[in-house]
């Protein structure tokens, strides 16, 4: 079989698809498509493989490309070494990760020189093959025929064979995957305080003496244990569960060396097992399986953030509608900004109503103008330092509008990354003339209109959906974060003109170079009539038009078909399912009752197959859809502005701001979020929060417990009640170690994994907030 035959049928049976399927999407991956292009214009192609799935394949092509690449390097360099054989060759084609290849190629690999070399070149292997075919003789016995000045003693005769026969375990293919399995299987991870560093990493404290086994780490605690082991906090070892679980991996060692009698030969031959194990082998398998438990971590992290990701910028839009956007403050004053409906700044003010300067009466009058001037309907509010005050500010203001006047809506907004921007080269460019303060004001007012159109202006990273972000591998998180906003952007499409720069880059065919290309032609010749014009856009051809077109839309254009995801390719079909209503095109977008009641088959024809022409009529029904939900918004209790305010069994609103794999953290308005613990989501048994909420959700919530001392808020939105603060605080006290682990989140910042506590059956079986604060994210 062939490499890329290889390849399609190794990818084929981890995204449940067929051989054939990932060969064409390979195709048309190589020839420079995008995979929102494939997954939306090339079903036929393809077999209808969906976006999520051509993700999976083009992160595997990857890594299968590489391990390929590796095998023929190895190959060569046995080759050239003159010792390929055919069973050789065999096992090394037959290698499916590159774990299995380098232990093959070991023995081959060229080398520093070892003390198994030494011993060779001393004249020791014929001792070692003494050994091994003579079991009933003394090895000290065999051994002094070699002594040498070289070998000056007995002693250094056999731990000369010693060290050619570990040499030679510990490049057994077949004995590292058997104690690699054995390891992933039995193994435990083993967390130790170093001496003197207790107060220094206290919020680590879970892990001062911590045992838990390898293979059930969830990636929170792993990435967290690997983060305290880095600051010099704890110790790590990864081992066999006790003396027994290394007897017996000793015991397959020896195995090895078919040592099972009882001569002389036999008991020496246990020995070098036993020494292989300590001094060789067990560190080597410590060695890979923390990478393993890094690896597996940090893809499991980079899932949960593109996760959120996806849901933040995938956020219901409040629309084009004036909105004055406020970035809270108490010393430095809350910006203010207001943006028209169309998002362009019309006007900035900084308010100073708290302390020093407590200007309530100067702050009020000026939102007051400000609203009134421009009409505003939507008031953004960041959710930062002094948010609530900020909010009752604005509730205080509303109250004094004329009467019959309709008050706007106003909505807290994360205003995660927000500072980010405000400091980025775009920004300034942007807005040149405006304060680096004010452009954060903007930023919040903006992202409430759109989400989407103003995140893609921040690095993904800075919006602080993740869990331990910047422990992961970056190269990956970015890669991965970047596939997450393609996604996105060409899920919802871009409104050709009216985009920013930063949102076309991310459209399927286009990039920085291009997307800037297309708002100076803009800019230069004005809207563009219809996407056809796109070609008069200098180095835009034909291949980037193909690839972008259908994700651009023209609206009230020349073509009424510019306004749909119908591909420009594909409107002779739109045309004919069109013609076959008997009504003009305007007419029948639309018009479900007419379409509907056509057969998808009769307009398939050689160049487009049944899923091309559902979409057609799918898109003709519903032209320029948005898949993003309806706008809605948490309404904060009044009265509830500090976690003091909180009390047992209150029953809130909020929003949700972050999902990680034990529970999800909720906005109540208290500038502390809450944990639902995964047991607290739902009256079933949950295994991925995911299942139930996403970022950007709107949830009721009941109080389950209140930590003032430490910051803690415990919530449940278990409609039988979930664990009340009573039996939460016992089911805690009920751990082992009675701690309930970290602290919650604070916004705007990254919020990684806090450690904690062993796991208590008991206390898991309440939902406690005992176990939801072991597993709760500390923002750092």
């Amino acid at each position: 079989m062939d490499t890329t035959a290889r390849i399609a049928r190794s990818i084929a049976t981890q995204i449940g698809a067929r051989p054939e399927q990932v060969g064409a999407a390979v195709a048309l991956i190589d020839e420079g498509a995008t995979i929102p292009f494939i997954a939306r214009y090339r079903k036929e192609a393809t077999g209808g493989l969906d976006d999520t799935q051509l993700r999976t394949l083009g992160e595997r092509l990857i890594y299968l490309r590489e391990l390929e690449t590796r095998r023929e390097t190895i190959l060569r360099s046995i080759r050239e070494q003159g010792k390929l054989t055919d069973d050789l060759t065999r096992a090394i084609t037959r290698a499916e990760t590159k774990s299995a290849l380098e232990d093959i190629y070991l023995p081959y690999k060229p080398k520093r020189r070892t003390k198994a070399m030494i011993a060779r070149e001393n004249g020791l292997e014929p001792l070692a093959e003494a050994i091994l075919a003579n079991r009933s003789a003394p090895p000290e016995t065999l051994a002094e025929s070699y002594i040498t000045d070289a070998v000056p003693t007995v002693k250094d005769a056999l731990n000369g064979a010693r060290d050619i026969l570990t040499e030679r375990l510990a490049e057994d293919a077949g004995l590292l995957g058997d104690l690699r399995g054995y390891m992933h299987k039995e193994a435990v991870m083993i967390s130790r305080v170093v001496e003197g560093q207790e107060e220094k990493g206290a919020k680590f404290s879970d892990y001062f003496d911590h045992r838990e086994p390898w293979s059930k780490m969830p990636s929170h605690r792993a990435l967290a244990m690997l983060r305290a082991s880095k600051e010099g906090i704890v110790t790590l070892d990864i081992a066999p569960p006790d003396d027994t679980g290394s007897d017996r991996a000793v015991a397959m060692i020896a195995a090895r060396l078919d040592a099972r009698g009882d001569g002389p030969g036999d008991q020496w031959l246990r020995k070098v097992a036993g020494w292989t194990w300590r001094v060789k082998l067990g560190l080597s398998m410590m060695v890979d399986l923390m990478g393993d438990l890094r690896a597996r971590a940090q893809d499991e992290a980079i899932v949960v953030f593109a996760r959120n990701l996806r849901d933040l910028l995938l956020a219901a839009p409040a629309g084009q509608r004036p909105t004055l956007g406020l970035d809270p403050g108490i010393r430095t004053g809350v910006k203010a900004a207001v943006v028209d409906s169309t998002g362009k700044l019309v006007e900035t003010a900084t308010l100073y109503p708290f302390q020093p300067k407590n200007d309530l009466r100067g702050a009020q009058a000026t939102l007051l103008a400000m609203i009134a001037k421009h009409g505003i309907e939507l008031v953004a509010i960041g959710n930062g330092t002094a948010s609530r005050e900020t909010e009752r500010l604005v509730a205080d203001t509303l109250k004094s509008l004329p009467k019959g006047a309709k008050p706007p809506a106003k909505v807290v907004v994360s205003e995660a990354g927000a500072s980010v921007y405000s400091a980025s080269e775009l920004a300034a460019r942007e807005f040149p003339d405006i304060d680096v303060s004010l452009r954060g004001a903007v930023s919040i007012a903006r992202r409430l209109q759109d989400p989407l159109s103003e995140l893609v202006k921040i690095e993904p990273k800075s919006i602080g959906v993740g869990q331990y972000q910047h422990d992961v591998d970056q190269h990956r998180l970015s890669r991965t974060l970047e596939a997450v906003v393609e996604d996105a952007v060409n899920a919802v499409g871009v409104d050709l003109n009216t985009a920013s720069v930063p949102l076309l880059s991310h459209v399927s065919g286009l990039g920085p170079g291009l997307a800037e290309a297309i708002v100076a032609h803009r800019n230069t010749h004005g809207a563009f009539p219809t996407r056809k014009t796109l070609l008069k856009v200098a180095r835009l051809g034909p291949r980037a038009f193909e690839q972008c077109a259908g994700f651009l839309r023209i609206t009230d254009g020349g073509e009424p078909l510019d306004a749909s995801a119908v591909h420009p390719e594909a409107y002779g079909v739109a045309r004919r399912i069109v013609s076959a209503c008997g009504r003009d095109l305007r007419s029948v977008m639309g018009d479900s009752a007419a379409l509907t009641r056509l057969d998808p088959q009769d307009f398939v024809d050689d160049a487009f197959g049944l899923p091309t022409v559902r979409d057609i009529i799918a898109e003709l029904e519903k032209p320029g859809r948005d898949p993003r939900p309806d706008f809605v918004t948490a309404s904060f209790a009044d009265g509830v502005e500090h976690i003091r305010d909180l009390k047992p069994d209150m029953v809130l609103e909020g929003t949700v701001t972050n999902v990680a794999a034990f529970g999800a953290f909720v906005d109540i308005g208290v500038h502390q979020d809450g944990l639902v613990h995964v047991s607290q989501l739902a009256d079933r048994f949950v295994k991925d929060p995911h299942e139930v909420v996403k970022a950007g959700d709107v949830v009721k919530v009941r109080v389950t417990e209140i930590d003032i001392p430490r910051n803690r808020i415990g919530l449940t939105m278990r409609k039988d009640g979930g664990a009340s603060a009573r039996d939460a605080s016992a089911a805690r006290d009920a751990a082992p170690d009675g701690k309930p682990g970290g602290k919650g989140p604070r916004r705007g910042k990254e919020q990684p994994g806090r450690a904690e506590a062993k796991e208590d059956a008991r206390a898991e079986s309440t939902g406690s907030l005992g176990d939801a604060l072991r597993d709760a994210m500390r923002k750092t």
